[in-house]
């Protein structure tokens, strides 16, 4: 790739646009009071919102009701403190739920975004559907643990 091209302030605004808006993995940033400001494409197709749907809303459109008070817990502790253990590219497996009700499995890692003085003022979280994966290894467990328990009953 040309160098100068690479390096160009148009060049980085539509490698950027293109990054956030059409990325194929959700890309959701809620505010400090955890109210949706950016859904992107990704997030459109694996939650089943729109990204107008979706915008000022909280994250409970996506948190299941069981652990949304383990979800809050977490979230507040994180924009107080400015602190996550899940900042550093970790990837964290939870159920999520679509607009539809259905229940799904993602795996994401988040972002926080600070302002100019240092405060911790969103989240950024980039999601991934695994909810195939997730279904395949409990199938996996199910048949080794239906294997073990008929080699341990043979005589």
């Amino acid at each position: 790739m040309d160098k100068t091209l690479s390096s160009s302030p148009v060049f980085e605004a539509d490698l950027a646009g293109a990054l956030l808006h059409r990325l194929p993995d959700a890309l959701v940033v809620s505010d400090a009071d955890g109210l949706i400001c950016f859904w992107n494409s990704g997030a459109e197709r694996i939650f089943g919102f729109t990204e107008s749907e979706a915008l000022g809303r909280s994250l409970d459109i996506i948190v299941p009701e069981n652990l949304r008070a383990r979800h809050w817990q977490g979230y507040e502790h994180t924009m107080k403190s400015g602190q996550t253990k899940y900042g550093a590219g970790d990837l964290l497996s939870v159920p999520a739920i679509r607009k539809d009700g259905r229940r799904i499995s993602v795996q994401f890692s988040i972002l926080p975004l600070m302002d100019s003085d240092g405060e911790l003022t969103a989240i950024a979280a980039i999601m991934r559907d695994v909810t195939a994966d997730f279904e395949a290894r409990k199938k996996l467990r199910s048949e080794v643990a239906k294997l073990r328990q008929a080699a341990e009953s043979a005589p």
